[in-house]
């Protein structure tokens, strides 16, 4: 996933727009987006990486040899806060939609993925949402072994807001808490 080139807000999945929450620290963004979106319990955040001079990422992980969800970070808007534009982790891999991709229901989700017993979740999410539009789990590989996933979800009426996000993600079969995430920006 790379990060779009734009300075609007309308390309970030975190924090909500219509919030009052922003960001004057990248690991802020980060953990903030880890924790309240994706629901990261005690995550381990690592230290800022530089991209450019206004972008970069911040490694998150549930322990120290938990798999790593790089969180992408960019300074958006006037007051140059730190906006979150999605995530990634090798182990899951969108190919559809792409990001920014206008979305319609229904619509098909697929790429290639390894979780615990192949259960990979995906979410459709809208914008100042707390609750996913719809969610439900597909199958992928299994044991390190990458292999084609596709879920087809179905979400009506449409959402109210024009911006969402796609959330792929696996849980720990250890506590059943989120593994691992690939985010990306939709619109609808």
């Amino acid at each position: 996933t790379t990060a779009p080139d734009a300075e609007s807000t309308d390309t970030a999945v975190w924090p909500f727009v219509s919030s009052s929450t922003r960001y004057t620290d990248p690991v802020e963004a980060a953990t903030g987006f880890a924790t309240t979106f994706l629901g990261f319990v005690d995550p381990i955040v690592g230290d800022f990486q530089q991209g450019d001079s206004r972008s970069g990422e911040v490694a998150v992980q549930t322990s120290a040899s938990g798999p790593v969800t790089t969180v992408l970070v960019r300074q958006l808007g006037a007051d140059d806060s730190w906006w979150v534009l999605g995530a990634s982790t090798p182990n899951l891999q969108i190919t559809t939609p792409d990001p920014l991709a206008t979305v319609t229901s229904p619509l098909r989700v697929s790429g290639t993925g390894t979780a615990f017993e192949g259960t990979i979740n995906v979410e459709v999410r809208a914008d100042d949402q707390s609750k996913p539009v719809v969610a439900g789990p597909t199958m992928g590989g299994s044991m390190g072994e990458m292999r084609p996933f596709t879920i087809g979800m179905t979400f009506l009426p449409a959402p109210v807001v024009s911006g969402g996000a796609i959330v792929v993600k696996t849980m720990s079969p250890k506590d059943g808490n989120i593994a691992e995430a690939t985010v990306i920006r939709i619109h609808f």
